[in-house]
């Protein structure tokens, strides 16, 4: 078992600044190259300090505010327009930071691309659902509206 500092969200792993054990070959092969880890060392406490400085300067103070911003997210579409085949196949897929652009386009407000999941890849046109983590204790889940791009 591989002891790492997390530097991103990783679902179903932690936050950024946690400690965590995980699997020597999953850390050396995927958190560690991709950058959403670094291995833990007794000088780390400092380096975990400092991101989690950097995660509360981005977070959401204030679940209230945390809590408005969800009722506007679930209570819209918002829309997305991206380029689309005949059949309503994307030409690729909805980035999370295609989501992120829209909901700031559309007024909603700003969110970071890092904390927005799907479920599936959305490579269609319709109607799709994003989750995204507002804060530790509020999720939002926004409905998109994919059309073809003209």
């Amino acid at each position: 078992m591989a002891k790492l500092i997390l530097t991103n969200e990783v679902a179903g792993l932690g936050s950024a600044g946690d400690i965590i054990e995980v699997r020597n070959g999953y850390a050396r092969n995927y958190l560690i190259p991709k950058g959403f880890a670094v291995a833990w060392t007794r000088g780390g406490a400092k380096q975990v300090e400092s991101i989690q400085a950097a995660r509360k300067a981005r977070a959401i103070h204030d679940l209230d505010d945390a809590n408005a911003l969800k009722d506007k997210l679930e209570g819209t579409k918002v829309r997305l327009a991206v380029k689309a085949g005949r059949e309503g196949r994307l030409f690729g897929s909805v980035k999370t930071g295609d989501v992120a652009d829209a909901v700031d386009a559309a007024g909603l407000g700003s969110i970071d691309k890092r904390k927005i999941h799907f479920g599936a890849p959305i490579k269609s046109v319709g109607d799709h659902e994003a989750t995204v983590r507002l804060h530790d204790d509020v999720t939002a889940v926004i409905t998109l509206q994919v059309v073809a791009a003209k």
